[in-house]
Formats: C-alpha cells, sequence, structure tokens
C-alpha cells in the first residue's frame, strides 16, 4: 500500500508542479534566486511527503558542520533511490544532484531536476562526462552546491557497510572550484526499498554529516587520491554509525 500511495503522490505532484514550475520560471526572468529557493522548498515539502508516506523516520546528525553562506560538494554512500529523497530537504541553499542520464528520460522528472541543477552524466561517455563536471565547478562558483555519490550506482553488498570504490573524477569539483567536501554517511535507506523491491516499507534512516574536508588543506598526495581519502572517512562514518544502532 506504502508503495502504490508513494507513486501516486509522486505523479499527481509532478504533473500540478507543472505551473508552479511556469510561474517561477517567470519569476526567475527578474529574480532568479528568488524563483530556485521556492522551487527548492516546494520540492523539499514533496520528498518530506514522501518519506511520510513511506514510513521513513529520519535521523539527522551533524548537520552543523554543513556551511551556511557557502557552497560545498556532498559526498556520500548510495544504497537507495532514497538516498536522494532523505538528503535532499537536509541541504542549505541551492543545490544540484548529478544522477544517472536514464532519469533525464523520464517524463516531467527530467524536467524539474534540471530546473533544481541537477546533472545527468553518461557514464560510458568521457567527453560527456567531462562536459558534466566543468558544468558542475561552474555551478559551485556561481554559489550552488552539488551532491555526488561517487560509487557511481548502488552498492547492492549484503554488508550494510560495504561500499564501492570511489570515481576521483568526480571530485575535480571540488579541487578545481575550492569548495569544501562535505563528507554523508546514510544508514537505513536500502531496508526502504532495495532489499525488497518494489514494495516500499518502514524503517530509520539515518543521515551523519562529517567535519567538512578542506582540499586546500590536504597534501599533494592526498589530493591526487582524494577519492580514496573521502572514501576511508565516509566508511569510517558508516561503520560508527552502525555501531550507534
Amino acid at each position: 500500500m506504502r508503495s502504490i500511495l508513494a507513486v501516486i503522490f509522486v505523479f499527481f505532484f509532478l504533473v500540478f508542479n507543472l505551473p508552479v514550475m511556469f510561474v517561477l520560471w517567470i519569476v526567475g526572468k527578474f529574480n532568479r534566486k528568488k524563483a530556485d529557493l521556492a522551487e527548492l522548498a516546494i520540492v523539499n515539502w514533496a520528498f518530506r511527503c514522501v518519506m511520510f508516506i513511506s514510513g521513513v523516520k529520519l535521523k539527522v546528525k551533524g548537520r552543523e558542520n554543513i556551511p551556511d553562506d557557502e557552497p560545498v560538494l556532498y559526498v556520500g554512500n548510495h544504497r537507495s533511490f532514497f538516498d536522494v529523497i532523505c538528503t535532499y530537504p537536509q541541504v542549505k541553499g541551492r543545490t544540484g544532484y548529478i544522477a544517472k542520464d536514464g532519469i533525464n528520460k523520464v517524463p516531467i522528472l527530467g524536467m524539474v531536476m534540471k530546473r533544481l541543477y541537477c546533472l545527468f552524466i553518461h557514464r560510458d561517455d568521457m567527453k560527456q562526462s567531462l562536459k558534466v563536471i566543468l558544468t558542475a565547478i561552474d555551478y559551485v562558483k556561481d554559489g550552488i552546491s552539488i551532491a555526488i555519490f561517487p560509487e557511481g550506482t548502488r552498492c547492492h553488498d549484503t554488508d550494510p557497510c560495504a561500499m564501492l570504490p570511489f570515481k576521483e573524477g568526480s571530485f575535480k569539483i571540488a579541487l578545481k572550484s575550492g569548495c569544501k567536501i562535505i563528507p554523508m554517511a546514510i544508514t537505513g535507506a536500502g531496508d526502504i526499498l532495495e532489499n525488497h523491491m518494489p514494495w516500499i516499507k518502514k524503517g530509520v534512516v539515518t543521515i551523519t554529516y562529517g567535519t567538512p574536508i578542506d582540499p586546500k588543506q590536504l597534501d599533494k598526495e592526498q589530493q591526487k587520491q582524494i577519492g580514496s581519502y573521502v572514501r576511508d572517512v565516509v566508511h569510517a562514518m558508516l561503520i560508527e554509525a552502525y555501531n550507534e544502532i
């Protein structure tokens, strides 16, 4: 029942959000940032509704580690579609997620995500992937945060603390823009949907935000292997989070 209700809600939200997007598009001609923040608030409300319908009890730790007045690169482990649904309402300011190209082909959803500065990457197309990274760097320089799941796909390992290797290329966003990296450890999201697809089951999702990582403060060797460095940080946070359950 939760799965059906969630799908129905998302469908009607996307449909009824179209005229709202048109109005905000007009507003954006005069004040783009104001229109962006309004759309952000609307989508955050929708994600909270999806969490409520799905029976997600959300616990957030360390949100004070996210700067209030500067763009950042959010970096997290990836287990579920609910990773985005649960983390997006926690962002501070305009934020775009980098997602797989297939999502861009979903009617209306792709349009909404683009409006929120989301970027779509084709993992098998190096030229297109580089273009996405360069666009993300420009976004950060314009004050827009970016969120990535550098594993590149969802990890399905039965060990809840297991993670796939991080792809180094996406960390050029932080290295080239100079923004700080906010490590995110997400636990419990896979128990909501992925562990028993297609049925949604209620559960607890915990998001832990770690201490900001400033790439400029890392030595040259750490900068060369920054993906592995950040992965180790997130992995340690995951283990600690599960030990507290």
